[in-house]
């Protein structure tokens, strides 16, 4: 009987802990699943910014000739 709860007792610990372990995997994809998504937004700010110089300097372009 004293094996039996020992064994009992040491399958919850066991248990515990392997599901805080999975826990903490869990949360760290959340982590790189943002910092992708930001590093994806500073691309297309920066494609963004370059079109409208693009067009800043087309119009600059378009005055002179006037």
């Amino acid at each position: 009987m004293k094996k039996l709860l020992t064994l009992l007792f040491s399958i919850a610990i066991a248990l515990s802990l392997t599901t805080a372990s999975f826990a903490q995997d869990a949360g760290g994809d959340k982590k790189d699943d943002a910092k992708k998504a930001d590093t994806k937004d500073k691309k297309k700010k920066k494609t963004e910014k370059k079109k409208d110089e693009k067009k800043d300097d087309k119009m600059k372009g378009d005055d002179k000739a006037k």
